[in-house]
């Protein structure tokens, strides 16, 4: 006897996911996912499978792949053996652009840090008409008390 899956609704998937219907059926005809089963009455049902899919498929979209990309790989990973070292390129050049865009963002908050340190101080001292806009005057403001920008003890102190 064939086991018999559980399908979802394409409500229900909203309801799992959080991407909204109209998202759902967009990302199904930029071709993020194969088109799900349709019932007799031509109702699109999702399998468990398709569900974890659709995870990956928004991990790589959070992390800032393009959907081209994302479809790109899909249609790879649908395909089957034989295009590893295509997926894997594919990966790898999306890899480093999210550690580039991590970089990024944690200078941005070691800056946001160091202002909110700066700030903090100013404004229990009440000097915060004192307060700067250039990192020159950042480190001048943090040289004068013996720490780095980063609002961390300067080792040479």
């Amino acid at each position: 006897m064939p086991v018999v899956q559980e399908l979802f609704s394409i409500g229900e998937v909203s309801a799992r996911t959080g991407l909204s219907i109209d998202t759902l059926r967009f990302y199904e005809r930029q071709g993020l996912f194969p088109p799900p089963r349709r019932s007799a009455g031509g109702r699109r049902g999702f399998s468990a499978d398709d569900l974890a899919w659709i995870g990956i498929c928004q991990r790589l979209r959070a992390s800032g792949m393009p959907l081209p990309e994302i479809a790109r790989y899909a249609e790879l990973v649908r395909a089957g053996a034989g295009n590893e070292g295509e997926r894997l390129t594919l990966l790898q050049r999306h890899e480093a652009a999210v550690r580039a865009q991590m970089a990024a963002l944690q200078d941005a908050l070691d800056l946001i840090s160091t202002k909110v340190a700066a700030y903090s101080e100013a404004v229990a001292l009440g000097t915060a008409g004192d307060l700067f806009v250039r990192d020159d005057e950042d480190d001048a403001y943090f040289a004068a008390r013996g720490m780095t920008g980063a609002h961390k003890p300067d080792p040479a102190s």
